[in-house]
């Protein structure tokens, strides 16, 4: 069961980090480079997120990038970050 604490209260993005901030109190900070759309994306287009999934997700329409806090919490970088890992 998801826990109240842990949904979606803020987001910001620096140029090379991922924030979020938590009901709780808690902040997640990751690197940019995990999420290699929104690295790519411009600042527009980074600026403009949205709450989703019941508080619990974050959604970048113009990018299309969904991101959970569950996987944040884990530390779980985006596939495609893992591919070009291996390839570069």
């Amino acid at each position: 069961m998801a826990n109240p604490g842990e949904q979606v209260t803020d987001v910001a993005l620096t140029e090379d980090r991922l924030i979020v901030d938590l009901a709780d109190g808690r902040s997640i900070s990751v690197p940019l480079a995990w999420f290699p759309r929104l690295l790519l994306a411009t600042s527009q287009e980074r600026e403009n997120w949205e709450i989703a999934g019941a508080g619990f997700g974050i959604h970048w329409p113009d990018v299309d990038e969904d991101l959970s806090v569950e996987g944040l919490l884990r530390g779980a970088p985006a596939p495609q970050a893992k591919a070009k890992a291996l390839v570069s």
